[in-house]
């Protein structure tokens, strides 16, 4: 008994002196001549020193919170609870983003904290996640940076079998497009809205910054020929018209396939791509005269060079993302409802539908339309209202808006996105 008190006693010194060590070290270096701080060579070894107990303390701290997790996910499974909440995951960013102090900046703290609760849905149960491939396309990209690299990813090859998978349990969770802010809305998933009205629900958005890289295997001056989707030429059509005037321009069926091409012909196909890569500056195995226009993940999973990042004409160009799940979101306190319908066939009917949710104060952040598929000449229209489904003010717009429609599905109520990922 007396020996376990003893060890329980040295652990505790043994922690307080790496901590005491971490916050010694932290301030090393802080000699100051003349008000500045400066670091010298001798300040080195302490800080390094400090930057090891610190890190041993993280850790140790990381598994303490990992076992609160493994019994939150007992709970769970017991009780049917979903594993992903992302209410629970947008309190926990808000509050952790809130208590950031620097110098490091939210979005490292963010990225962090989205490995740490992918590695938690690991604990819990492991999730299946999927996306409109191939692997490295922006669907893709914004599915590792929202769920992290914890979970497994299932490459659905369209944007209905992503629907379809969900539908049938196959997959957890599913990541579709929805509209990009250059080119509207994305009518294969609007369509599958459609298809599948009432059996999947919204349950996450995700908003994901577009860029697009050149990469290549060969140096920049060799390139003649560049693979990409016809939207990429597009948002990219200045850049190139600069720097590649005379290259012919290839339309494949997606960037990542472009990627796969251009590593496929220089004999790749998968490997670790570098920025400027050996391509860019010698003869040494140089690949043929191709290059491709797409994301940086595609360039690192085929093993393509980036020589040139970030060359859209228009840096602010986002995509949005919905999560869809067979199952509901739970309210945030900030929360988006989206509801697909089709009005009655009537003169004004669509106007006294949107007045609905006018007299309500319940204001709408998007309207698209697509044909509803089943007679000529109707409609489905798809708005995104700020509030939940609960809320009396949804509730009343809802219930007057339903008198003027043929139908009116809500596809979920679930908390709006904040932050650009």
């Amino acid at each position: 008994m007396g020996t376990s008190k003893r060890s329980s006693s040295s652990k505790s010194r043994s922690k307080r002196t790496d901590a005491a060590a971490g916050v010694a070290a932290s301030k090393a270096g802080t000699k100051r001549t003349g008000g500045a701080p400066g670091v010298s060579a001798a300040d080195l070894p302490a800080l390094r020193q400090g930057i090891d107990a610190l890190d041993a303390k993280i850790i140790e701290l990381l598994n303490e919170r990992s076992k609160l997790v493994v019994k939150v996910g007992e709970y769970k499974r017991a009780n049917s609870i979903p594993i992903y909440a992302p209410h629970r995951e947008a309190e926990v960013l808000s509050r952790v983003l809130g208590r950031n102090q620097g110098p490091l900046p939210a979005r490292t703290i963010e990225a962090i904290y989205r490995e740490l609760m992918s590695g938690s849905f690991a604990l819990e149960q492991p999730l299946k996640i999927g996306y409109l491939g191939p692997q490295g396309s922006f669907s893709h990209v914004a599915a590792t940076r929202h769920f992290g690299s914890s979970v497994a990813f299932h490459d659905l090859h369209e944007i209905a079998g992503v629907f379809n998978e969900v539908v049938r349990g196959h997959v957890d969770y599913g990541l579709v497009p929805i509209e990009n802010s250059i080119h509207g809305g994305v009518t294969e998933t609007l369509d599958a809205f459609i298809a599948s009205a009432g059996r999947v629900h919204v349950y996450a958005e995700v908003q994901l910054a577009i860029h697009h890289a050149l990469m290549a295997n060969c140096r920049p001056g060799r390139i003649e020929k560049i693979y990409s989707k016809p939207e990429v030429f597009s948002q990219c059509r200045t850049w190139l018209a600069t720097q590649y005037p005379r290259a012919e321009l290839v339309p494949v069926a997606s960037s990542s396939r472009g990627v796969q091409m251009v590593a496929e012909a220089t004999g790749g196909g998968g490997g670790t791509a570098k920025r400027g890569g050996k391509g860019a500056d010698s003869d040494e195995r140089e690949g043929p005269p191709i290059a491709a226009i797409g994301n940086e993940l595609a360039g690192e999973l085929y093993g393509v060079n980036i020589l040139f990042p970030k060359i859209e004409d228009n840096p602010d160009n986002l995509t949005r993302f919905a999560v869809i799940s067979r199952t509901q979101a739970q309210r945030s306190g900030d929360d988006k409802t989206s509801i697909l319908f089709t009005t009655l066939n009537k003169p004004g009917s669509l106007v006294s539908v949107l007045s609905c949710f006018e007299r309500a104060k319940v204001n709408l952040t998007h309207i698209d339309k697509r044909p509803s598929g089943r007679t000529n000449w109707t409609y489905s229209f798809f708005i995104d209202a700020q509030g939940h489904i609960g809320d009396s003010a949804m509730t009343k717009a809802l219930t007057s808006a339903r008198k003027h429609c043929k139908e009116l599905t809500v596809l979920g109520s679930y908390p709006r996105s904040k932050r650009v990922l």
